[in-house]
Formats: structure tokens, sequence, C-alpha cells
């Protein structure tokens, strides 16, 4: 009988091209003009987050730094504002990641939300050292949205790995 669970089945290890695709299509989705709504998430704080709490050994720091530096470059930010806060989340991420695996996808969301809300306080504080305006009360809503995506993100992202590479309909995982 073949389980129809996800959790329940074996996940493969990622394919690093699929982690470094997926960090693409979030840098992408950076770039979009509506990026600075009020309550659009960080797709690329987003994405870095589960890929450093997932596969800490294929996205580190380095990864971190450098897809800052891009999104900085993209936004026209202060060099290093979305730099520095994607490393202090990766860090943070790699720190609490064997916590945060041990709870469900929505458990987790409520972990993922403080640490989004920390990047967000380090992107205003560097802000407004470099002389910029306080962005408004409403910049902080994207941590909620984030966290409100987080189950649906991590199911995406994961969706790969559940399939098997042959398949058996008498093999049960």
């Amino acid at each position: 009988m073949q389980s129809t669970n996800l959790s329940d089945r074996i996940l493969r290890p990622p394919q690093p091209w699929f982690i470094d695709a997926s960090l693409l299509v979030a840098l992408i989705l950076s770039y979009i003009p509506v990026s600075r709504l009020a309550g659009w998430p960080d797709w690329m704080a987003l994405t870095l987050c589960f890929w450093s709490i997932r596969q800490p050994q294929l996205v580190g720091l380095d990864k971190a730094f450098l897809l800052g530096l891009l999104v900085d470059i993209g936004h026209g930010a202060a060099m290093g504002q979305y730099a520095l806060a994607y490393v202090l989340l990766s860090h943070m991420a790699h720190t609490f990641a064997r916590r945060i695996l041990w709870f469900p996808p929505r458990q987790q969301a409520l972990h993922i939300l403080p640490m989004l809300f920390i990047t967000q306080v380090v992107m205003t504080v560097v802000r407004l050292i470099a002389g910029d305006s306080f962005p408004g009360w409403t910049y902080f809503l994207a941590p909620i949205t984030g966290a409100l995506l987080w189950p649906a993100l991590s199911l995406l992202l994961l969706w790969p790995q559940y399939q098997p590479e042959d398949r058996d309909d008498h093999r049960p995982i």
C-alpha cells in the first residue's frame, strides 16, 4: 500500500542546480518593481533562509553575501544593506536549523518570522545610517507575509525531492 502523505516519504538530496535555480528565481522576483509595496515578501530572504536551513553545506554565508550584493545592486540600496542582512539571516538559519526542522512547516513559520523581522530591522538601521529616510511601519509587514507563505514555499521547494528516481508501484517510499 503506497503512502499518500508526503511526510511519510524519504527525501532525496536536492540537486545543486535546483537550489541555484530557485535562488535565481527569487533574485528575479526581488527585482520586480512591486517588491517595494507594503507586505510584499522578500523572496530572496525566504528562499535563502529555506536553503540555509535545509542545505547549509551548499548555501552558506558566502552565497548569502553574494546574493545580498546582487539585491543591493538591483534595488539601488546602500551597498551592503541586503548583504549584511542576508548574511545575518543565513547565520541565524544555520544556528537554529536543527530546532526548526523538528517542526512541521506551519510551526516552522513561527520560527522564521522573528528571523525575517530581524533581517528587516537590520536593513532599516543600515538605511538610516546611510542617511535615507525611515521607510514607514508598513515596511515591516513583509516578514509577516513571508511567514504566512513559508508552508507553501517549503512544499514547493521540497517537491522535486519527493519524487522517486524510478517509479515502482510495489515500493512504499
